[in-house]
């Protein structure tokens, strides 16, 4: 009996022992594919991009009109009238102000005056002129007539009324060119006189004052009723009428550093940014200096700037980007990506079995965050971009592409 019942025990014994066995032995794989999922690490990788690279140089300048003068008088007067004010868009030849100049009227009045006499004294040697004529005719036949007559009947004429005859001649015909000359003198003397009413009348028009190029009023200096002098130098103390300054196009004078001199050239494009109104302008080099200046080492050079609806106000900041180097269709990777020394570089590439592999490089331009792949990459191919001391060539990793956004220069 006792045999009985210990037989059925030792059969539960022995099925439970096989239970947990069997447990333990499903739990090992699950525990073990668990582990090694993490160890393998994940890492940042960029991809292999074929891009435009530049590099370029910002400069900061401030905007100048193309153009700005003080507008003078050339004569001296009262201004009778001003036509334009501050903040006033003026075209070229436009009417700014009138000057009031009293004693001027009398000067074209006494000129024209002096014309009409000098040519009352062309009539007059021009009647002289026609008597000395006359009188030559006579004196010039008589001599001729008692010449003819001895040369024919010699003895007949007496020699003394032949040689007065001839003085007569000579007399009349110096009378000629006398009279001559005297209406010469009278007719030059007609156009000095009506030279002396144009300069008259020229400086008659000086008291239009007019604009001399299109642009904007900055500055208004008189008023009706003002006293102005004349502008006769460019440095004289005479108080202007209003300054002129056109800013339909406008100038930035950049210092170029000595070392980015021999990229610049005339035509260059530029983007002409101006940070206090958020946005950018297209700019081109107009001119420079062709030197470079010994204190600073950099040379001037003016970009020309187009500013049609006038939204750019001289005297405002603007950042320019001087292209120094361009490249078009190259290999680009970012610069984190690469451990460079010289011309050349390595990288960590995640190969398509998902393992690292160390790549040796030639680079080519760098920008700011890229640099120029020339060889041993190809377009697709995914570099490791972060934590690359803890990596080893052949590990296996999992990869997340980070897509590397360009910075503005």
């Amino acid at each position: 009996m006792r045999s009985v019942v210990s037989k059925p025990g030792a059969v539960l014994l022995v099925m439970t022992a096989a239970y947990l066995c069997a447990s333990c032995a499903r739990r090992e794989p699950v525990q073990a594919g668990s582990t090694k999922g993490a160890d393998v690490p994940t890492v940042a990788v960029a991809k292999v991009t074929t891009e435009d690279l530049s590099h370029g140089l910002v400069l900061t300048a401030e905007f100048k009109p193309y153009q700005e003068v003080d507008v003078m008088a050339k004569v001296a007067g009262f201004v009778k009238k001003i036509n334009v004010d501050v903040g006033d868009r003026v075209n070229e030849g436009q009417l700014l102000a009138t000057l009031e100049i009293p004693e001027m009227d009398d000067d074209l009045r006494r000129a024209d005056a002096a014309v009409v006499r000098a040519k009352a004294e062309v009539t007059r040697a021009k009647d002289e002129q026609h008597r000395a004529e006359s009188t030559y005719d006579i004196a010039h036949l008589s001599y001729q007539r008692l010449f003819a007559v001895s040369e024919k009947k010699p003895g007949l004429v007496a020699q003394q009324e032949i040689d007065e005859a001839r003085s007569k001649d000579l007399v009349a015909e110096a009378q000629v060119a006398a009279a001559k000359s005297a209406l010469t003198v009278a007719q030059e003397q007609v156009n000095v006189n009506l030279s002396d009413m144009q300069r008259v009348k020229t400086m008659m028009d000086y008291t239009r004052v007019t604009a001399p190029f299109t642009g904007v009023i900055t500055r208004r200096y008189a008023d009706t009723g003002s006293m102005i002098q004349a502008g006769t130098a460019s440095q004289t103390q005479a108080m202007p009428l209003v300054k002129l300054s056109e800013n339909s196009r406008l100038r930035l004078i950049l210092p170029v550093p000595e070392s980015a001199v021999p990229t610049v050239h005339i035509g260059q494009q530029v983007e002409v940014r101006v940070p206090t109104m958020n946005r950018s302008f297209p700019g081109i080099v107009a001119r420079f200096a062709d030197k470079v200046a010994l204190a600073t080492r950099t040379m001037d050079t003016e970009v020309d700037v187009l500013n049609p609806s006038l939204v750019l106000i001289p005297g405002m900041y603007a950042e320019v980007n001087i292209t120094l180097n361009e490249r078009k269709a190259v290999l680009a990777v970012p610069m984190t990506a690469v451990d460079s020394e010289g011309g050349t570089g390595q990288v960590m590439v995640v190969t398509p079995t998902q393992r690292v592999e160390v790549r040796k490089i030639q680079l080519g331009l760098e920008t700011a965050d890229k640099v120029e792949v020339r060889s041993g990459l190809n377009e697709g191919d995914m570099v490791v971009i972060g934590g690359r001391s803890s990596l080893q060539p052949g590990q296996e990793v999992r990869p997340k592409v980070v897509t590397m956004t360009a910075s503005k220069p």
